[in-house]
């Protein structure tokens, strides 16, 4: 009874100060506390394995960078969103970032925590996408990485699959047999987790601010995120699209992004000037 309630008086505890917004607020105007109980070191560290799984699985199949062309245009593309990152939080532009390309047909690109960048050749045959259109995306998907939305997710998912049991193991380093092996269970999962798991439409919604003024920022046309969304609507017909099944679209999305194009509009007439 003494351990379940000191693992019930930590888990309350860490849940009060576990909510923060992880990025400064900004034009795009994105300030919610967000809840976050697992350590950013420990999702950073379950994506980086998965990704260096991915890269090893993808050589194998010989379809990793195999366009020199093209994943120089997606790097130039995506470094120079990276380095408006510290905009949103300083911290991100030390952070280890990798950008690569897979052949592909799903139409699909993600940024996993830590910066860890991966796109399908899918979204860029398939859509034919601008240099404008491709910042969008990317920068709709680093955007997620700044918030640490995969973090925020796992968080949750954590407390409902697994309980005050696991999240005592995980808070408190727990050292019991049932303790240890409900960590080892929860951590076995977390990569899993991490996919499996759809982002909310109010963390999309973020993603879009943010994604808009990154590029915005960067260089590029924000008018190009509604004619992405354009265009990834008539690929998808009635079907939804790999991108689509954790990226919801709408009328109500490119709506908010029209609203929002104005009020980023200046920051890309500036960074043409320079």
């Amino acid at each position: 009874m003494k351990k379940l309630t000191l693992i019930l008086l930590t888990a309350i505890s860490l849940q009060l100060n576990g909510c923060a917004t992880t990025t400064q607020d900004s034009v795009s105007g994105v300030n919610r506390s967000q809840f976050m109980l697992l350590p950013a070191s420990q999702v950073v560290a379950m994506s980086s394995q998965s990704y260096t799984q991915t890269l090893q699985e993808s050589q194998k199949k010989n379809t990793l960078n195999t366009d020199k062309v093209q994943l120089e245009r997606v790097r130039t593309i995506s470094n120079r969103l990276i380095a408006q990152v510290g905009v949103f939080r300083p911290d991100a532009v030390q952070w280890k970032w990798e950008v690569n390309v897979d052949k592909s047909d799903q139409v699909n690109a993600y940024c996993m925590p830590g910066g860890k960048i991966m796109v399908l050749t899918g979204l860029i045959d398939q859509l034919k996408a601008t240099d404008d259109e491709l910042g969008a995306v990317i920068g709709h998907e680093i955007a997620h990485a700044l918030r640490e939305h995969g973090r925020e997710r796992m968080s949750q998912a954590y407390v409902q699959q697994f309980g005050l049991q696991a999240l005592g193991a995980i808070l408190t380093n727990g050292t019991s047999a049932a303790v240890g092996n409900a960590s080892m269970q929860a951590a076995s999962v977390g990569s899993q987790l991490f996919f499996a798991l759809p982002n909310s439409r109010l963390q999309e919604t973020e993603a879009d601010r943010i994604g808009l003024e990154l590029s915005a920022r960067a260089g590029y046309n924000p008018d190009a995120a509604i004619t992405l969304w354009q265009k990834m609507g008539k690929l998808s017909g009635n079907k939804p699209s790999e991108f689509f099944s954790t990226h919801p679209s709408d009328s109500t999305r490119i709506a908010e992004l029209q609203k929002l194009v104005p009020k980023v509009k200046p920051l890309y007439e500036a960074a043409k000037k320079r």
